[in-house]
């Protein structure tokens, strides 16, 4: 994988970000997917600010959206040799939050599927009192088209994500300036 290749999403994350942007403001996930992947420069400043490095160039990240706040949902492309498909999804938070919340594409498909946003996925508190995750059929539908053999629970998939990438934190952490 380039580090500045092809910067729309694949078909099951376009397809899944389409039903999003729908739902915005109706369901209660904290969750606003963009049409396409920051750029290059977009990423680089964000990964720059964010961690305050201003030797960091954001080739690691692929930002696909954020929530109300501006923390940002992204790909981590940490695993060398494997398609974008196939990297982490991340969460790093406006307040400092990091989380693992896929392990890949297939798995996010049914996080979102099963209610939740990476906000929430990343998050140990309730995103508000009376909030409780809704399934959507519509991209329970796209996550079964695009990722039949990944059906988890979303609890499973944060488990196995967070299981499957434990120094994430740590990581991102030593980033930091």
């Amino acid at each position: 994988m380039t580090a500045n290749g092809d910067r729309q999403f694949p078909a099951a994350l376009a397809a899944a970000m389409a039903v999003r942007l729908e739902c915005i403001g109706e369901d209660g996930v904290d969750f606003e997917p963009y049409k396409s992947f920051l750029t290059a420069d977009e990423t680089t400043e964000w990964s720059r600010a964010w961690t305050g490095n201003g030797e960091l160039n954001g080739d690691d990240f692929r930002v696909f959206g954020q929530d109300g706040t501006g923390g940002n949902a992204t790909f981590w492309l940490v695993c060398p040799g494997r398609e974008l498909v196939e990297q982490p999804v991340v969460f790093l938070g406006s307040e400092g939050e990091t989380g693992v919340v896929a392990r890949d594409l297939g798995a996010f498909l049914w996080l979102l599927a099963d209610g939740f946003g990476p906000w929430e996925a990343a998050t140990s508190y309730e995103p508000e009192p009376d909030w409780a995750p809704q399934a959507n059929c519509d991209l329970a539908a796209i996550a079964e088209q695009f990722a039949p053999d990944c059906r988890a629970s979303a609890a499973a998939i944060i488990v196995q994500a967070t299981q499957e990438f434990p120094d994430f934190d740590d990581t991102i952490m030593k980033l930091c300036r």
